[in-house]
């Protein structure tokens, strides 16, 4: 699927000196002073909000940060040189980016209880606006007045069982079918079929796509739909719709959030219902014999009429451990040798069905 790429978001960090919670771009703890870690992992807030700042927008845009190769300090995405010690960045290496972190929060605004006062912060407050105290991470019982998360529902034990024992079964069906023994057979007869259509120009309903349907058809009725699907998006000619999954986020390795969606296009085009004259079975001639000699019929017809495709079956019947077994067969070279009183091999399945013969 195609990446569509919908705003930012501002992610925040735990500092795992005094467990304030840090907005992702601050480099230094704002309580106690401890740098970001190297291997910091960003997460989500409890909420999340698309960016609208052109400053932070500018932050977010330039990517991951860079650690300078000679002293070790963070720099944000874009520079060129530390800002501590002046080294050139290309010696840098960049943080890692592009995990997803996970789906965009766009629930209800909750509050936030500080642990120091209890006055409640707006869950997207990293301090308390009462007396500036640093805000943790929301534990079940600080967070209020929030949508409560909707139970994920797995898949059913009963189902799973019914799948294992329905796999189960076809594999073991399978091998009965295929598993095989040989039996000795004597020829005791022979039975043949031959089938021919007769046709008669006649017309016939049908469905296709627009640019599809041939010269001379009548009737014809069209309605819109779905008759492809892309994923780079169409031209402004092409009737499409736009299908795009939920958004998630992306860590970009800056502190903030990249909020994409993977989505397709559905192409709509017409497709008709029409009618055509064609030539269209209306019966069948058989002639069916217990010999050697098959021939085809030859069924008087109406001027308006002709002969069709035509079909053949033939069976040899043998006489294996006083047993009858039929071998059925399209295959004329093969039931011509099927002479009365021949010996065969068969192949003969677990269910009693004659799989192949071989003289």
């Amino acid at each position: 699927m195609a990446k569509k790429k919908v705003g930012f978001v501002e992610l925040q960090w735990t500092c795992p000196n005094c467990g304030t919670i840090n907005p992702g771009p601050v480099k230094v703890c704002s309580s106690c002073g401890s740098p970001q870690p190297e291997d910091v992992e960003f997460e989500q807030a409890v909420r999340d909000e698309l960016i609208t700042d052109e400053e932070k927008l500018k932050q977010a845009r330039a990517g991951a940060d860079i650690h300078c190769g000679f002293c070790g300090t963070r720099n944000p995405g874009g520079a060129v040189t530390c800002s501590q010690c002046g080294g050139n960045l290309a010696e840098g290496e960049k943080r890692k980016s592009g995990r997803v972190i996970g789906k965009l929060k766009t629930g209800p605004a909750g509050t936030l209880i500080c642990p120091n006062c209890g006055h409640e912060n707006a869950d997207t407050d990293k301090k308390c606006s009462q007396c500036s105290s640093p805000l943790y991470a929301p534990q079940d019982d600080q967070v209020a007045k929030t949508a409560a998360p909707q139970k994920k529902r797995g898949i059913p034990l009963w189902l799973i069982v019914i799948l294992v024992v329905a796999v189960v079964g076809c594999g073991v069906l399978a091998l009965l079918y295929f598993r095989t023994t040989e039996v000795a057979g004597v020829v005791t007869g022979v039975q043949w079929e031959r089938s021919v259509a007769i046709q008669e120009f006649l017309p016939v309903d049908h469905e296709d796509w627009e640019d599809q349907v041939p010269f001379g058809a009548e009737s014809i009725s069209c309605s819109r739909q779905k008759r492809s699907e892309s994923q780079n998006q169409p031209s402004s000619n092409v009737d499409y719709k736009e299908v795009c999954r939920e958004e998630q986020v992306e860590d970009t390795g800056g502190g903030f959030g990249e909020v994409v969606q993977e989505c397709e296009y559905h192409i709509y085009e017409d497709k008709c219902s029409y009618t055509i004259e064609e030539w269209t079975d209306v019966d069948t001639a058989t002639l069916t014999g217990e010999d050697l000699n098959p021939a085809y019929p030859q069924p008087l017809i109406n001027a308006d009429q002709r002969l069709g495709d035509e079909s053949e079956t033939y069976t040899c019947i043998f006489d294996a451990d006083n047993e009858t077994k039929e071998f059925n067969t399209e295959d004329l070279s093969l039931y011509l040798q099927c002479e009365e009183g021949s010996e065969w091999t068969l192949e003969v399945n677990t269910f009693g069905t004659v799989l192949s013969i071989n003289q």
